[in-house]
């Protein structure tokens, strides 16, 4: 039938599973243990998690009532079960969103219809063994012809490097004193 045996036996699996039952993982138990051993139920967990939001007065997460679950009544339980237990009892709080510091700004998509109207530059590094230095090169791309307008290859990449190129790369395409110069983008932004 030209069926490969990891597709025949994962079907097979699948359709002997009871409805409702998930693939993998561990069951859940039912219960926790204390520091002491005694065995405690969830229902019982569920109890104390309760007794804690009320006596308290306040939203705790479910971080906070694991560290207060641990110290009041010695359970050894995972915060994973207090997250279970809580979204169960439905006291769990909608989750903040958390929001940039800094507008974000992203370069603007241009429609290149000719040469010299959008540049990219970027900076690459190698390592030369023998003298276990670094080398830079920094190439300047004409986006419309995916040609090299220039490059710098050196063993440092400064700001006075990086203006000096793009100093050569404008004297070569004849734009230095034009009007219309091209949009330079790096990985930094525009």
């Amino acid at each position: 039938m030209e069926l490969s045996r990891s597709t025949y036996y994962y079907g097979r699996s699948h359709k002997d599973r009871p409805e409702g039952k998930h693939g993998g993982g561990r069951p859940i138990p039912g219960y926790c243990k204390t520091r002491t051993g005694r065995i405690v139920s969830d229902d019982e967990v569920s109890e104390w998690i309760c007794e804690v939001i009320e006596g308290e007065g306040c939203a705790y997460g479910y971080l906070k009532l694991t560290v207060c679950l641990r110290k009041r009544y010695g359970q050894v339980i995972n915060k994973k079960k207090v997250h279970r237990l809580c979204k169960e009892l439905g006291v769990l709080r909608p989750q903040r969103k958390v929001k940039p510091k800094h507008p974000r700004r992203l370069a603007r998509n241009r429609v290149v219809t000719g040469s010299n109207q959008l540049w990219e530059a970027d900076v690459k590094y190698g390592y030369i063994e023998g003298e276990r230095r670094f080398f830079f090169v920094m190439s300047v791309l004409n986006v419309y012809d995916r040609s090299v307008v220039t490059s710098h290859i050196g063993l440092h990449a400064t700001a006075e490097d990086a203006a000096i190129t793009l100093g050569n790369a404008l004297w070569k395409r004849k734009l230095l004193h034009s009007e219309h110069k091209p949009v330079i983008r790096t990985d930094n932004g525009p």
